[in-house]
């Protein structure tokens, strides 16, 4: 909940102004709602009345829910968007890096491509991550890593307060700024994808929906905090990562904090991206499929796809937006509710029912609007 991509949530304010402050709640609020009727989707009543939960995985709602159509079409689908998304992060940890580097050093002649590419060439370890002990470790060191920053941007704005004004806030926004800023929002709390194993690995489940009401609430109080006193901090001149507007004695040193932490952060959405792929196309008898040096070139063609499309797409907002807008809408907002509405309408009451197709109708608005904005943004910035 709390990753790199928070420090694009000030600019998003910048865009959206006093209406993105209520995204950032109401996206905490949808989010944690749809987190509960995924979950729901993967139980059943048996004889007595009793849950007993007949599916594992995201893959198994949806196959269920299109078993008439297909037995494998739903689990297709939702396989695609799944490992979209988590390309699309391994991107954005790519593109930042470059970002971070070229303003870490700013006297050294080179391009944030170039920096992106010396980021890339520390990642190719990656290739031989075969198990989640070692993406675990340094997950670790990327939460360590993360509340640093935090606290060192925070301890900053705070010094400033005597400058800051609530008349930076826009009471006006533009409507297609306002549309980008709300997939940004929307990709910050995306993690609907791990929420069905880890309600499977938790000692009581039972537990899973207090679980999920307490870490969206402490996640929408943080991200409202930093963007609210980033944003009030530096008002029109919040750029979009957060950290270059940093007086150049803390910038260097945080922004080499954030390159650790996103190329911390990569192995985890890279080494699931490549667990899906490579589950997919070795299920059955291909014996070819199953051997290491198959898993090897999956994991390495997946590595050197995101360079090239992090070299494609510099920008590091404009991305995320899209991201959110088309696999972070999709993952978070539509299947979940669609999913709900088809394996569970003859249980459902009115309210949930109308709340279901209310979350699918503001989802699908939200992606398309995205999806159409931030295309146009991307190509104006490419002239």
């Amino acid at each position: 909940f709390q990753g790199i991509f928070v420090l694009g949530l000030p600019y998003a304010l910048l865009h959206s102004g006093y209406s993105g402050l209520f995204l950032i709640i109401l996206a905490a609020a949808l989010c944690c709602y749809t987190g509960k009727i995924l979950i729901a989707c993967l139980y059943e009543e048996d004889e007595d009345g009793q849950l007993i939960r007949v599916r594992d995985t995201y893959e198994d709602i949806a196959n269920a829910c299109c078993k008439k159509q297909s037995s494998k079409l739903g689990g297709i689908v939702v396989n695609v968007t799944q490992v979209m998304e988590l390309i699309m992060t391994c991107i954005l940890y790519l593109v930042v890096s470059g970002n971070l580097l070229s303003h870490s050093f700013p006297y050294v002649p080179m391009t944030e491509k170039t920096w992106s590419v010396i980021a890339f060439v520390t990642l190719l370890p990656c290739v031989f991550i075969k198990t989640l002990k070692i993406v675990s470790k340094l997950s670790q060191l990327c939460s360590l890593v993360h509340f640093i920053i935090i606290l060192v941007v925070m301890t900053y704005c705070l010094t400033q307060m005597h400058q800051w004004s609530w008349a930076k806030f826009r009471l006006s926004i533009e409507f297609e700024d306002f549309l980008v800023s709300v997939g940004v929002i929307i990709f910050s709390y995306t993690s609907q994808i791990f929420l069905p194993k880890l309600e499977g690995n938790m000692k009581n489940p039972g537990e899973f929906r207090c679980m999920l009401n307490w870490t969206h609430f402490f996640a929408c109080v943080l991200k409202t905090t930093f963007a609210l006193t980033a944003f009030l901090t530096w008002g029109e001149e919040t750029k979009e990562v957060i950290t270059d507007n940093l007086p150049s004695f803390l910038q260097t040193l945080v922004n080499l904090c954030l390159l650790t932490k996103a190329l911390l952060s990569y192995p985890l959405p890279f080494f699931a991206a490549t667990e899906i792929v490579y589950a997919c196309v070795s299920r059955g008898n291909h014996s070819n499929y199953r051997s290491p040096l198959f898993a090897l070139g999956v994991r390495g063609s997946f590595l050197l796809l995101t360079l090239l499309m992090a070299m494609f797409i510099p920008h590091f907002a404009l991305l995320m937006g899209l991201t959110g807008s088309v696999t972070g809408a999709a993952m978070t907002f539509l299947l979940p509710s669609l999913f709900h509405l088809k394996l569970k309408w003859k249980k459902l009451s009115f309210l949930e029912k109308c709340a279901d197709i209310s979350v699918f109708i503001l989802g699908f608005l939200c992606s398309l609007a995205g999806i159409v904005c931030s295309i146009k943004g991307l190509l104006e910035v490419f002239g």
